[in-house]
């Protein structure tokens, strides 16, 4: 089935720990989860669910550890939670076995671990590339946010479930910083990478890097992205639009006196 595709191993009980008792059953009430695995919510969502849809044909039953399924709940309840689905009592994580029993565990990086990256926290934002309808469209789009960028993401790991983003340093042009300083601009970019991880999937589609100009809001101690444009050849009206920006005054800049 494809939630479970390529787990690591052939055989599965039935039923399943949801006491689900057919194939069939088994795959159409998994693929409900098709969706949230997709945003990406978690690196450990996949073993968590697969260990409850489809347990590895063992003499007994292992379940996953408690500790696991609170981290997927932590980050997954709430994408669940945007589009109107509540954490589902079937999954309520008392039922599940404390971490020194024989359970399956984590395998993702320890949230508390002050020397590792910590997980990705759920984004709610959808977000895919524009398209570079003309120039001047571009324009207004930068002028209407409070930074825009041109940057080059580099995807680090294409091995697993998530994926983590860096941004190349060496590849930042700013062209506007907003309220930010110029300096700061890296490391608020950075921070949405880790942050909004399933905008940025979107953004990549699939590529291992990509070069893109990137505009939005400075909120609080973040910076959302509101808009997304791939540097590519074909863009000419990407191309243009940047290359006039320099000289370019925004309306409420036009309207002030000298």
């Amino acid at each position: 089935m494809a939630l479970c595709y390529d787990i690591g191993y052939s055989e599965m009980r039935i039923p399943n720990l949801l006491e689900h008792e057919t194939m069939p059953e088994v795959i159409q009430q998994s693929s409900s989860w098709l969706p949230l695995l997709a945003r990406e919510c978690h690196p450990d969502a996949r073993i968590f669910l697969c260990s409850l849809f489809a347990p590895i044909c063992l003499d007994r039953l292992i379940y996953p550890c408690r500790s696991l399924c609170e981290a997927v709940k932590r980050s997954c309840a709430p994408v669940m939670a945007c589009y109107g689905y509540p954490w589902p009592e079937i999954l309520n994580c008392n039922k599940f076995p404390a971490d020194h029993e024989l359970c399956i565990a984590a395998v993702s990086t320890d949230e508390n671990s002050s020397s590792r990256r910590t997980v990705p926290r759920a984004s709610c934002k959808d977000c895919e590339l524009e398209e570079a309808s003309t120039a001047r469209e571009i324009l207004d789009n930068l002028c209407a946010n409070d930074f825009a960028v041109k940057i080059r993401i580099l995807r680090k790991n294409v091995t697993t479930t998530i994926s983590d983003f860096d941004l190349d340093p060496s590849r930042v042009e700013v062209l506007k910083h907003g309220p930010l300083l110029r300096t700061e601009i890296p490391g608020r970019l950075q921070q949405w990478l880790d942050i909004d991880a399933t905008c940025v999937h979107n953004i990549m589609r699939g590529t291992h890097a990509g070069v893109f100009v990137v505009s939005g809001e400075v909120q609080s101690d973040k910076v959302v992205v509101n808009k997304a444009y791939a540097w590519q050849k074909k863009n000419r009206n990407l191309h243009q639009a940047v290359r006039r920006w320099k000289h370019h005054r925004c309306p409420e800049q036009a309207g002030r006196k000298v």
